[in-house]
């Protein structure tokens, strides 16, 4: 009967010191893993999460940057990561939607990893360099349809987002996907480089890059992705505008993912912590003065969203010449 109670005792314990440990998420600080190098939107929208959720969350937020191929070095390390909780991912339109369904390399789908909740949107923006004779996005289209393969477009990869946003202009315009020549560089940086030393005629790619350049004459805007235009530089038209709503689709943006399997009782912490971060004007000022868009959301809502990038991406396939 003594071996009994024992037996009864220690399952009784073993029971509470599970629900405890549960209910004492985290117990130890959580470290987000950036799949791209500091100081791009990826970056800054990690270190702003963690600078204003770690208050709510109870304990510090240690951000890993692991960039390589495209993302997918470091969205790779997350998707193995144990589904305590410890490990999260802040998930970028790159290396969750685009590598997926382009980059015959990525390990994982689209799906693979738990949704917490949407982050940010990054509005895409298409210049020229003020210097250029190209003042419209019709006059783009033009010249590029003059001398097919001739124009070059300055881009971060060799199938993402950058790459999506021209190719569809020309889908749009009746033009092949090779109507301009890609040249790839490393990152956004390398890209406004080229584009001032004329080694590239154009580009798309988010415009925070670029605000300063378009502000000051550098650069030219001829269209941007967001459904309204944007203040800073409102004389840039809209996709939407100039009869071409299908480029709203590509932005770039911001979320937060889990391992595979994450309980909910970490992804509901999560919400309950991004629900007051949501309610920070500190924070919701800090994303606006990154130039991106606060979006948090339920994970339902984030994967309905992620599902829509992904198959906007698969589509293209065809275009971009990927088998």
């Amino acid at each position: 009967m003594k071996r009994i109670l024992t037996l009864a005792v220690l399952a009784v314990s073993t029971i509470g010191c599970a629900l405890a440990s549960a209910q004492a998420y985290p117990v130890k600080p959580v470290t987000i893993i950036v799949p791209f190098g500091p100081g791009g939107n990826a970056d800054l929208a990690a270190r702003s999460l963690a600078q204003f959720a770690q208050k709510h969350l109870g304990q510090s937020i240690v951000i890993l940057n692991r960039a390589g191929a495209g993302g997918i070095v470091g969205s790779q390390a997350v998707l193995i990561a144990p589904p305590d909780g410890y490990t999260l991912l802040l998930a970028r339109v790159g290396s969750q939607a685009v590598a997926p369904e382009l980059d015959p390399a990525a390990t994982y789908k689209w799906d693979s990893f738990t949704f917490i909740s949407g982050l940010e949107l990054d509005p895409y923006v298409c210049l020229v360099s003020g210097t250029s004779s190209i003042r419209t996005l019709a006059q783009l289209i033009d010249k590029v349809r003059a001398d097919p393969g001739k124009l070059t477009y300055a881009s971060t990869g060799t199938a993402d987002a950058t790459v999506v946003f021209p190719v569809k202009i020309f889908k749009n315009a009746g033009l092949p996907a090779d109507a301009a020549l890609k040249i790839p560089y490393r990152n956004g940086a390398e890209t406004v480089s080229s584009i001032v030393g004329g080694q590239t005629e154009f580009v798309c790619n988010g415009f925070a890059l670029y605000l300063g350049g378009l502000k000051s004459g550098q650069f030219r805007g001829l269209v941007v992705s967001t459904r309204e235009r944007l203040p800073e530089i409102a004389d840039v038209p809209t996709a939407r505008e100039l009869g071409m709503p299908d480029l709203e689709v590509v932005s770039g943006w911001s979320a937060l993912y889990g391992p595979p399997g994450l309980p909910k009782e970490v992804v509901d912490k999560w919400q309950q912590v991004l629900k007051e971060v949501n309610r920070d004007p500190v924070w919701l000022d800090q994303v606006k003065k990154h130039l991106s868009v606060p979006n948090i959301t339920t994970p339902e809502e984030m994967r309905a969203f992620a599902e829509s990038q992904a198959m906007t991406y698969r589509a293209m396939k065809s275009e971009l010449g990927i088998k």
